[in-house]
C-alpha cells in the first residue's frame, strides 16, 4: 500500500470526515457487506444507467492496480449490480475494492474471496447490458462529487471521499483531532465529564454535576 494511503487508512472514517470539516461522507446506508471489511485507495469512477452493469465489466479491466471502483447507479439502488464473477475478475486485475450506490449479490462468495465491498445492501435483482454511462469521469453520489484519483476510505462506520488535493492537510488535521481525543480520554478516566472537559457547562450555562 502506498505510504499516503497507509496514513489515511490509519484513521477511522468518522475522524477523516470531521478533519475535512464534516464533508466527504457518502450516504449512511452504504456499508460493508461484512463489518470487518476496510478499504483505502484511489477512485476509479463509474456512472451506470440504472439496472445495467456492463460498464462494471469494462471498469475492472481498465482500472489500474490498487484502485477502488466506485459506482453511481443514478437512483437504481435496488439492483444487484455486482456478484462473485465480477469480484473474481476484479481481483485478477488488482482492483482493491468496490463502493456502489446500489446493491450486490453473491455475498457469501464475495466474503470468501476476501474482497471489500461497500453497498446499499444485498439484492438478487438482475441487471441488463446497456452501455450508457461513463468511466473515469467525475461522478456525484448524494451531494459528494468524486473525481478519478480521489481517495476512498471505508470501514464499518461508512465511506468518506478525500479529495486528492486535500490529502496532506486532511492527515494533519486528523492527527491533531486524535491527539485532542486522547487528552479527553485521559480526563474522562480521571473522573471528569465532557461538560467540564469541553467547558460546555460554563458556555451553555449547564450544571456540570447533578445536585444531590
Amino acid at each position: 500500500m502506498n505510504d499516503t494511503y497507509k496514513k489515511l487508512s490509519d484513521f477511522g472514517t468518522a475522524t477523516l470526515h470531521e478533519a475535512m470539516g464534516r464533508k466527504g461522507n457518502l450516504p449512511h446506508n452504504i456499508k460493508p457487506i461484512n463489518a470487518s471489511m476496510k478499504l483505502c485507495g484511489p477512485a476509479y469512477t463509474v456512472r451506470l444507467k440504472p439496472y445495467n452493469n456492463i460498464l462494471l465489466h469494462q471498469a475492472y479491466a481498465y482500472a489500474e492496480e490498487g484502485q477502488i471502483i466506485i459506482v453511481d447507479c443514478q437512483g437504481g439502488v435496488d439492483g444487484g449490480y455486482w456478484g462473485d464473477l465480477l469480484t473474481l475478475g476484479a481481483q485478477q486485475f488488482g482492483v482493491k475494492g468496490l463502493v456502489i450506490d446500489g446493491c450486490v449479490r453473491d455475498a457469501d462468495e464475495i466474503e470468501e474471496l476476501n474482497f471489500p465491498v461497500f453497498s446499499r445492501g444485498l439484492s438478487v435483482r438482475g441487471t441488463g447490458k446497456d452501455i450508457e454511462g461513463s468511466l473515469n469521469e467525475t461522478i456525484t453520489i448524494d451531494s459528494v462529487d468524486i473525481q478519478p484519483g480521489d481517495i476512498i476510505v471505508g470501514d464499518r462506520d461508512g465511506v468518506v471521499v478525500v479529495p486528492k488535493d486535500e490529502i496532506e492537510v486532511t492527515i494533519e488535521k486528523a492527527i491533531s483531532r486524535e491527539e485532542k481525543e486522547a487528552f479527553v480520554r485521559q480526563e474522562l478516566l480521571k473522573g471528569k465529564n465532557s461538560l467540564e472537559i469541553y467547558n460546555w457547562g460554563e458556555k451553555y450555562n449547564i450544571p456540570t454535576r447533578k445536585d444531590t
